[in-house]
């Protein structure tokens, strides 16, 4: 009985069928930037498959400004896409969304398999063609969880840098929530003058971690303690090279995490600008803090 069953012709497709199917990248499923993706695929497909491209400004950063609630079942009986309960086409998933609009979506820590997708998406959108920029969306804590305990490699994070670097299009790097280690160089390697972040956003540079050392020999937790060391000198200098600062002034700032908001991270080289529609106006006729205290007639103190 077994035997019969193995050697069934529909048990052999059932199988080839499997092994063709198309690996899918791995989402975070509370991700805000996704969660506001999903809604407006699931009222108006056709309209963001339909979207034109424009270069200068990076594609569907546009649901943060208007975001679509999710469709009712009265509006999906009501919408151009569907005709008596059936749809004319399917609905498209978010990763297919996401590469039709040449965006490569990094929304997770960077662990093997994650890294595995992004190398192939960036590779595949170049193979598309060479000429169009690639916009790579980075909310990411690196090779880090939240908590800070290690989860990846430090070559995970570096083998996405090598992979863009090699690419001939542009890259558009976009911070939409969290750049943190490894995260945050790879959003500072984008191409210059298109480097962009969320009004809201965090990046934080900090020093590669040691792996858990649980049952490692003393000889071996030696070993990988030099190897980590490589690894910080060899991020300090590519944040050097991409924010425009002194591999002096990068190790000063990772000695310990080093957090910026928007305004920090473009201070700091990080990215070239923020993302928020009169934002840059708004900043530049600000006064600085100094200048409040001195028009408020108070007196500067020590820093604590």
């Amino acid at each position: 009985m077994a035997s019969s069953t193995i050697s069934s012709p529909s048990f052999r497709r059932t199988t080839t069928n499997c092994s063709l199917r198309a690996r899918k990248p791995p989402i975070n499923p509370k991700d805000p930037f996704l969660s506001k993706l999903a809604s407006l695929a699931a009222t108006s497909p056709v309209k963001l498959l339909n979207r034109p491209l424009n270069s200068d400004t990076p594609p569907y950063l546009d649901l943060f400004d208007s975001p679509t609630l999710m469709a009712t079942p009265a509006t999906v009986e009501r919408s151009v896409s569907y005709n008596e309960h059936r749809p004319r086409r399917p609905p498209p998933d978010l990763p297919s969304l996401l590469l039709h609009g040449r965006i490569v979506y990094l929304g997770m820590p960077l662990v093997a398999a994650v890294t595995e997708v992004i190398i192939a998406e960036l590779m595949y959108l170049q193979w598309m063609d060479p000429k169009e920029p690639i916009y790579l969306y980075i909310n990411s804590t690196g090779t880090t969880r939240d908590d800070g305990e290690s989860v990846g490699l430090e070559t995970e994070g570096f083998a996405i840098y090598d992979a863009m670097m090699q690419l001939k299009n542009e890259i558009h790097t976009v911070g939409v929530g969290a750049a943190i280690g490894h995260a945050c160089l790879l959003l500072a390697a984008g191409t210059k003058g298109k480097r962009f972040m969320m009004p809201h956003a965090k990046a934080m540079i900090q020093q590669p971690r040691i792996p858990s050392s649980g049952l490692m020999a003393g000889s071996d937790v030696l070993i990988c303690a030099k190897e980590v060391i490589v690894n910080k000198d060899t991020l300090i200098s590519l944040l050097a090279k991409h924010t425009e600062n002194t591999v002096e002034t990068v190790t000063q700032k990772m000695r310990r995490p080093f957090y910026m908001d928007s305004t920090k991270a473009k201070e700091f080289g990080v990215i070239d600008k923020i993302l928020w529609r009169g934002q840059e106006k708004i900043m530049a006729d600000a006064a600085s803090p100094e200048a409040w205290d001195k028009n408020g007639g108070i007196k500067a103190v020590d820093a604590i």
